[in-house]
């Protein structure tokens, strides 16, 4: 398949700390592909060398074809994490300001499209200043693609949004992949990423630990997870034979199976705590693999996954 992005053996360095070490990637044309880690896992900085602004110390950064291109490229759109726009200029001449920055001329038609998809129609002619959190965050995801870049970079997109308007946008970035675009989108919510993303990599400690599509990420892992409703349990859990690790989130828990065990043994012993309402077999959620690889159990993944 071809790539959309590719990263050989890329390597980067802030003094004495390895930030990305050594990241092979590939990022196929026309898909979302999901860029998760945790907290100073190398993510930003890797996503930063995709678009050019840092480069690597050491290895190979293909965009679109290229590996050698300057930062502002009219292909790419960019939306960071921290926002940012021209407070006191009005929507719609924003928007045409950042189309023609990317060499868009004729983009009113354009404009007024994502305005009204958006639910912004009526705002065209106010000033940013007055929009609301959720309406400026549309304005500059509106901006980042009202170009139509052929490579879209969305880091927490949805960071701070209610519902209806991560909806909104969820679905207006699911329509990019539809028109050709490939997305890349990093997030720290993992049922977002599990829903949207066609493959899915994570880094940790600067190191690829995942990549792959969720489906065979999961059968790496097995079904080694039970989910599990029981109103009142009168006893631990934890303490089950079997059970290796347990998350309550009251009536409803999810319970990770040791190695081996046997899951109806474990239902045995689950009915003697109490009246057990449900219970599956079930591979792991993203959410879960994710707090396995950044706060592993000692008989964990050690090695990545490549899927």
């Amino acid at each position: 398949m071809t790539a959309a992005v590719e990263l050989h053996g890329v390597t980067k360095r802030f003094g004495a700390q390895v930030a990305v070490d050594a990241i092979d990637l590939h990022v196929p044309e026309g898909a979302v592909y999901g860029f998760i880690g945790p907290n100073g896992s190398g993510k930003t900085t890797t996503l930063r060398m995709i678009l050019r602004i840092i480069y690597p110390d050491a290895g190979r950064v293909v965009v679109l074809g290229r590996d050698r291109w300057s930062g502002a490229d009219d292909r790419v759109g960019y939306l960071p994490e921290e926002r940012g726009l021209y407070k006191k200029m009005k929507v719609r001449d924003i928007l045409a300001f950042y189309a023609r920055l990317k060499g868009m001329r004729s983009c009113r038609r354009e404009i007024d499209t994502w305005l009204a998809r958006l639910g912004l129609d009526q705002c065209a002619d106010q000033k940013v200043e007055t929009l609301s959190k959720g309406m400026s965050q549309k304005v500059q995801f509106i901006a980042t693609i009202v170009s139509r870049p052929t490579l879209v970079v969305l880091d927490e997109p949805f960071s701070g949004l209610d519902p209806v308007n991560m909806e909104a946008l969820k679905d207006a970035v699911l329509s990019l992949r539809d028109q050709g675009s490939t997305v890349i989108f990093s997030t720290h919510d993992m049922d977002v990423a599990e829903r949207m993303c066609d493959t899915i990599f994570m880094i940790f400690h600067g190191r690829k630990v995942l990549d792959g599509s969720l489906e065979s990420i999961q059968a790496h892992y097995g079904s080694d997870t039970l989910r599990v409703r029981m109103p009142a349990v009168n006893g631990n859990l934890g303490e089950l034979s079997g059970v290796a690790r347990v998350n309550d989130y009251g009536p409803y828990k999810e319970l990770r199976m040791a190695p081996e065990a046997d899951p109806q043994q474990i239902l045995r012993q689950l009915m003697t705590l109490g009246r057990v309402e449900h219970f599956e077999v079930a591979r792991p959620s993203l959410h879960d693999i994710f707090v396995r690889i950044a706060k592993p159990a000692p008989h964990e993944m050690k090695e990545p996954v490549h899927a």
